[in-house]
């Protein structure tokens, strides 16, 4: 399957276009290595690296979507590798200190 298609089915992308896009300007990538063609094919098992408007999604594909359907049938294709935000790249609270809150805390 196309990776413009793929975007499109799992509903990250609202369009093919807007997928083609995101892949053209180098956004999107693939196991890792940036993908620049949208005709790339992509295969179950490949690790996808999206950077979405508040934060950058890693995921891994359990299997190929036949169709764009609801939501939650487009969930079931892969499985989040950052989950919790425990990774998150970016989106992180301005008031975060890198996890130092001691500070803060009285005795």
């Amino acid at each position: 399957m196309r990776l413009d298609r793929l975007l499109f089915h799992l509903r990250f992308a609202r369009s093919r276009t807007l997928a083609q896009r995101w892949i053209a300007e180098g956004h999107i990538r693939r196991n890792g290595a940036r993908v620049l063609h949208q005709d790339q094919s992509v295969a179950p098992g490949d690790v996808l690296t999206l950077p979405l408007s508040a934060r950058v999604l890693v995921i891994e594909l359990l299997a190929l979507p036949p169709r764009r359907g609801p939501p939650g049938e487009a969930r079931m294709h892969y499985r989040p590798l950052d989950a919790g935000g425990a990774n998150a790249l970016a989106g992180r609270e301005a008031g975060d200190a890198g996890g130092r809150g001691g500070e803060q805390r009285k005795a």
